[in-house]
């Protein structure tokens, strides 16, 4: 099965990046398309990010508190 990578969700058009709160996921976990994975703030908002697809957490590119610009890799599954 090949990678995917979840990138960080366009969370409206003013916001240009947005905080890492907590993985609810690690790799190795197994996850369903729509399953929660990790959990991110705005200046605006706080969302879920769930996943795009089916399959094994590979590798979180990324840790909690870290800033990251809409549109970047954040995970592979």
């Amino acid at each position: 099965m090949s990678l995917v990578d979840l990138v960080m969700p366009k969370l409206g058009e003013s916001i240009m990046e947005a905080t890492i709160l907590k993985w609810l996921k690690q790799p190795g976990d197994k996850v369903e398309q729509d399953e929660t994975i990790l959990e991110i703030a705005t200046d605006k908002v706080d969302s879920e990010v769930p996943s795009t697809t089916d399959g094994v957490i590979a590798e979180l590119l990324y840790n909690e508190n870290d800033v990251v610009p809409i549109g970047t890799v954040i995970a592979r599954i």
